[in-house]
């Protein structure tokens, strides 16, 4: 008897049956860029297809992903720099238009899961994650500003609260001040494994939140480092996160998969904008396919163990998947 693996490959139906990973729209998760302001609709020109909105194109927005069968948001604020000082206070001001979106937000589809972005850069006037003093960042003092920030957001209405800063120690703080305000049911979905990664390029060109000064690799993790992802797994896991990030995701599936072979917690990967644009600048030349480069690059990001996708290819898959 000869064995014969094409036999399984022999039909689309066929290959369905026997199918190992499956992606579907739920597994998507959409990052949209918030802008002050009425009927603003700004294309970020390393992100083709991509734009920043204001409030009204949030919501239409929204409403096309629910359409689609996408139902979880990740919401970042581009604030401008009159707004921005050296302990981001904007951040919990009363009269933060990303805390009136993401109110207005949930109270027109209260069904949308809303994630939201914690860490300093959008806010400061130094553009780093954490307080800067004399060119340093000091971890345990940037804590309670973060603290500050996911509790007003929280306040305002969100369903996840995403600290991306990578300060030790801002689960736990933030999952205490939480709880101690009565927050229990506001999720924590850390970016565990955030690297210091060349792929972060557009979207600091999309927020306009690069650093004034030096780079972000005292905080963010060295791209050689692959065992340290377990460490961090291990203390956010028992500061109370409810959700393990992997950012960036295609250059480092195999941190994706280690985090799932030794976390009972869902896995995310953040599918960053380096990596989308990629993808768009090959396709707009003629040298991909973009649609079948793009389900194959969130396929291989499932494959990997991602339990959650962030992408902005989410819409163009979920078109695609339906």
């Amino acid at each position: 008897m000869q064995i014969r693996p094409r036999r399984n490959r022999k039909s689309a139906g066929v290959r369905a049956l026997v199918r190992e990973t499956q992606l579907s729209t739920n597994d998507l998760l959409y990052p949209i860029f918030l802008v002050e302001g009425k009927d603003k609709s700004v294309p970020v020109a390393s992100m083709p297809g991509i734009s920043r909105l204001s409030l009204d194109g949030v919501l239409k927005e929204v409403e096309s992903c629910l359409q689609l069968g996408i139902h979880a948001f990740d919401i970042f604020p581009v604030v401008p720099e009159h707004l921005k000082d050296k302990t981001a206070s904007y951040s919990w001001a009363e009269e933060n238009f990303y805390l009136h979106a993401l109110r207005a937000v949930k109270e027109r589809f209260p069904e949308a899961v809303v994630m939201t972005d914690v860490a300093m850069d959008p806010y400061s006037s130094d553009g780093h994650d954490g307080l800067v003093a004399d060119g340093r960042i000091l971890n345990d003092d940037t804590l309670p500003i973060l603290g500050r920030m996911a509790l007003a957001q929280a306040q305002a209405g969100a369903d996840i609260i995403g600290p991306s800063d990578m300060m030790d120690g801002r689960v736990g703080y933030i999952r205490a001040m939480l709880d101690d305000e009565g927050y229990e049911e506001v999720s924590i979905m850390s970016y565990t494994a955030k690297y210091a990664s060349a792929f972060y390029g557009p979207f600091r060109d999309a927020l306009d939140s690069a650093p004034k000064f030096g780079d972000k690799k005292t905080y963010q993790m060295d791209p050689a480092n692959r065992m340290e992802a377990l460490r961090e797994m291990q203390l956010d896991t028992e500061e109370g996160a409810d959700f393990l990030m992997v950012k960036p995701a295609l250059a480092y599936l195999d941190v994706i998969r280690l985090l799932k072979d030794n976390s009972e917690l869902p896995i995310a990967a953040y599918n960053v904008s380096g990596e989308y644009a990629m993808l768009k600048a090959a396709a707009e030349r003629g040298w991909l396919d973009y649609e079948r480069a793009m389900l194959e690059t969130l396929t291989s990001i499932k494959r990997a163990g991602a339990d959650i996708i962030l992408t902005y290819h989410a819409k163009d898959a979920a078109r695609l998947l339906r």
